[in-house]
């Protein structure tokens, strides 16, 4: 993913002109004093779109208005936001370099193996931190199910539990002692189980109401109960899948150059050279000169 800098002999070479920066900066500073105009003058025009949803709340199957918005009453465009993250864990995954070394100022990393978690033994191990973790770690999966559970009444949610749990993953795994590996059954499954809970939701109500992802009245509370819990799960499987391919990248120089190998200082001249030719005639007169 990440290569090595290319150094050039003259960094200038593909600046743009002047003239050329100046326009830009000019334009660029237009548009956001325009942007800014249009917001001040705009006028403030009442939305009904609250009064709406207050309306329809009690047929929502939950208490929080963004809740409501999110899974029932615009359920597809968070059916779609799934679908991007995985997505995007799609595209993370070939690029973890599982079978190669890992980088060694992170500690645990992408292991290939079986299991999702591994612990090793060997690891050089940090009493104080783990001691902490010990503490912390069951403390940040509470509260990811508390924000889970409230999220149908109060601000949490999916994500936010999603983005605790992977910052326990985390911690645990800057421990030294835990290893994951997302080439596993289980990582795959975690990867993937939002998205098929909400299809299968979407198919199942479909048969019931006639209508994708309309939930029944009496199954809506359960049913999005159930599409967070899965959505918590991949979101935190795909923020620890991407800060791992991050973490453990093992920067790679291109195939014709070596890491630092050819840079510009290769095709400068060298002082030295240029100061050796007046010693070695000095260093000759002297030998032809028996007096001196």
């Amino acid at each position: 993913m990440f290569q090595a800098p290319d150094f050039k002999n003259n960094s200038y070479e593909n600046e743009l002109p002047f003239a050329t920066r100046v326009l830009c900066a000019i334009v660029i500073g237009a548009l956001g004093f325009g942007l800014i105009a249009a917001l001040i003058l705009t006028e403030n025009i009442s939305s009904s779109l609250p009064a709406m949803v207050q309306q329809k709340l009690t047929q929502s199957g939950v208490q929080n208005p963004v809740t409501a918005v999110l899974l029932n009453f615009r359920s597809y465009d968070t059916l779609l936001e799934i679908g991007v993250l995985l997505t995007v864990a799609v595209a993370m995954l070939p690029n973890a370099n599982f079978n190669s070394d890992i980088n060694p100022d992170m500690p645990g990393g992408n292991r290939s193996s079986s299991h999702l978690v591994s612990v090793v033994n060997s690891a050089a191990g940090n009493p104080p931190l783990e001691a902490f973790l010990r503490w912390l770690i069951p403390m940040i999966i509470v509260m990811a199910g508390y924000m889970l559970w409230t999220g149908t009444a109060l601000p949490g949610g999916a994500f936010q539990s999603g983005a605790l749990l992977a910052g326990a993953g985390v911690l645990a795994q800057l421990s030294g002692r835990i290893q994951f590996c997302f080439t596993s059954t289980t990582a795959k499954l975690l990867l993937t189980i939002s998205l098929i809970t909400f299809v299968m939701v979407a198919i199942g109500v479909a048969t019931t109401t006639g209508v994708v992802l309309q939930y029944p009245l009496e199954l809506a509370a359960p049913l999005i109960l159930l599409v967070e819990s899965a959505a918590t799960l991949s979101i935190a499987a795909i923020l620890l899948l991407s800060y791992n391919t991050l973490a453990t990248q093992v920067f790679e120089s291109p195939s014709e150059h070596s890491t630092f190998e050819h840079s510009a200082f290769d095709n400068q001249p060298s002082d030295v050279t240029e100061t050796s030719a007046p010693n070695e005639t000095l260093q000759s007169q002297t030998a032809e000169d028996p007096k001196s």
